[in-house]
């Protein structure tokens, strides 16, 4: 099991998740996020990751200039998109920063189910996300879960990561519903929003990784 914390900003708990085996760890660049980190922040972050881990910038509908600024800064090895990118975009981006392309996408019933399979055919990885309210201000860490026997048994054409609502006490439930191998956490490991609990963290990865919560 593949996890991924999303959202860390201090080396602290950024240490505790790769202590406890995270496997990715998200940095979030979009200003208007509670867990938006400057560039130099970033950069100081990534240098604290060893090899082996991956290191992923989340963006919303970023421009070229916008991605270029970040990777000169901040040594990425995957883009996360959590926007309106389209196909055609996200193809775009694969091809013009040569690397792995993350693209989130929303789920609240069956209808939104065919652009997984859209999608799917031109990312590297799938992020399935519950969909965010109308009118949100943030395209996802919002806290919400979808239907997870909407994906029970589905897959695509690239790897999946299941994210949306995801807490150390009902991960292991949604993993057991769905057949993921891989999740993605960020308001569910909050003391506060925005602010990561380190033991959360801990308790997150090993509930994922099928260990009792707090040794019970």
């Amino acid at each position: 099991m593949r996890v991924k914390i999303c959202g860390l900003s201090e080396p602290a708990t950024l240490n505790v998740a790769l202590a406890s085996g995270v496997s990715y760890v998200g940095f979030v660049f979009f200003p208007k996020s509670p867990r938006n980190v400057s560039l130099a922040q970033g950069a100081a972050l990534a240098q604290l990751v060893p090899a082996g881990r991956c290191k992923v910038g989340l963006v919303v509908n970023p421009s070229d200039v916008e991605l270029e600024q970040i990777l000169d800064a901040v040594p990425l090895d995957m883009i996360q998109l959590h926007g309106s990118e389209t196909p055609e975009r996200v193809s775009e981006i694969k091809d013009r920063f040569s690397l792995p392309v993350m693209k989130a996408v929303g789920l609240a019933d069956e209808g939104d189910l065919p652009a997984l399979q859209e999608y799917g055919r031109v990312c590297d990885q799938l992020l399935v996300d519950a969909k965010p309210p109308k009118n949100a201000d943030l395209p996802g860490g919002n806290g919400l879960a979808f239907d997870w026997r909407l994906i029970a048994g589905r897959r695509w054409a690239v790897p999946w990561m299941l994210a949306g609502g995801l807490t150390p006490e009902n991960v292991a439930d949604a993993i057991r519903l769905t057949g993921a191998t891989q999740v993605d956490v960020s308001s569910g490991v909050e003391a506060a929003v925005g602010v990561k609990d380190a033991e959360l963290i801990s308790d997150f990865i090993d509930a994922a990784q099928g260990e009792p919560l707090n040794g019970k």
